[in-house]
């Protein structure tokens, strides 16, 4: 496999040797240990807030009624495709793809530390809503903002300091994981299934690899960990969020980028796999075209386009309700676009071939490849 390159990592991460019946119960034992806590952590966070919400409303102005527009999956439903993703991870991790996921980044105590401003936020998030108040970081964000383009510059979520503050970063994961009940990371590795298959066929020292929107490194610290010779670059356009990412992954096959998507600082026809994980459902109409032109012109004939996101309207029928739920709870102004935005026929004006997509919960994972 790609990730077993480097034989003495491969050797001892216990990718390349054939494990025993024992090893194996112990490998999955551990796993569901690890996804177990996740999901029971932020499952509890979620409750929590929950019921901060509804002691909060009551001195808060009314909020519109959200009402789905189509089916809403069971809570039994979606914990059966959580079950399905952790079940397709393991098997990713025991033939040898990536390595068995971590505790994470965060330490004991930087988990209590950033629990207690997810706690100290919540009712920040809840006036916001309430008020419908998105618009705090382009009214008073930090100077530097001035320079970053409009739509850019809001409370998205209505996440205080919106993507501009390394407070705002830190707090990020963490708000995401507590939505997605611990499956984020999960559903981010899927990205690797199919840049495993890219560099069996290429050596991994001679990839030139680039993570847009790469926030605190996501994508990007998972990816090099799993491919032990390959190096990568993040970009991103909040230096804020760079910065965490910096902090949390110090690698010498690691670089940081700070730029525009629409702008990419990247000769043409330079890279060989570029990715993006949750970005199109949060830029506007005109910039999604935009991006995907500059992806294109980047990548080399043959090149991959690795893309994760939200489900679209269709993917899974019977989470099509849930998704217009979405942008009534959170302030997202351009998701209702994305979720019947044609991406395949979009990509494919520009020269980038949908070779196939994949709902994993509630993403969507797809690979592009450049035909020309």
């Amino acid at each position: 496999m790609a990730a077993a390159t480097d034989s003495n990592m491969s050797d001892k991460q216990g990718l390349r040797r054939s494990p025993t019946p024992i090893t194996k119960v112990a490998r999955r034992l551990r796993y569901a240990a690890h996804q177990g806590s996740r999901v029971a952590l932020y499952t509890l966070h979620s409750e929590a807030m929950r019921r901060m919400n509804l002691r909060l409303q009551k001195d808060l102005p009314e909020t519109p009624k959200v009402t789905p527009e189509g089916p809403v999956p069971s809570q039994r439903r979606m914990l059966a495709d959580i079950v399905k993703l952790f079940a397709e991870d393991m098997k990713a991790v025991e033939d040898g793809i990536y390595p068995m996921p971590s505790n994470g980044t965060l330490s004991p105590r930087e988990l209590l530390q950033t629990s207690q401003a997810f706690f100290e936020d919540v009712p920040k998030v809840a006036r916001r809503r309430a008020e419908n108040t998105h618009q705090e970081v382009n009214q008073d964000g930090p100077a530097f903002a001035d320079a970053l383009p409009r739509y850019y510059r809001q409370n998205f979520h209505f996440q205080t300091d919106g993507w501009l503050s390394e407070d705002s970063a830190r707090l990020y994961d963490f708000q995401v994981d507590v939505l997605f009940s611990g499956a984020t990371a999960a559903m981010r590795r899927k990205t690797l299934l199919p840049f495993a298959e890219i560099l069996k066929r290429k050596d991994q020292r001679k990839i030139a690899y680039v993570d847009i929107a790469c926030g605190t490194g996501g994508l990007l610290r998972p990816a090099l960990n799993a491919f032990p010779r390959l190096s990568g670059i993040g970009l991103d356009l909040s230096e804020p969020y760079l910065n965490v990412a910096r902090d949390r992954f110090k690698s010498p096959r690691a670089g940081y980028v700070t730029a525009m998507a629409e702008e990419l600082p990247f000769a043409d026809n330079s890279l060989d796999v570029v990715s993006c994980v949750f970005l199109f459902h949060e830029l506007p109409p005109k910039i999604r075209r935009q991006v995907l032109s500059e992806i294109a012109r980047v990548l080399k004939p043959g090149g991959s386009f690795l893309f994760v996101d939200s489900l679209q309207t269709g993917d899974v029928p019977d989470y099509d309700g849930l998704l217009t739920i979405f942008p009534q709870l959170f302030h997202e102004p351009y998701y209702t676009s994305y979720l019947k935005e044609d991406l395949t026929s979009l990509c494919a004006d520009v020269g980038l071939d949908e070779r196939w997509m994949r709902p994993a919960f509630v993403s969507r994972t797809a690979e592009f490849v450049k035909t020309g």
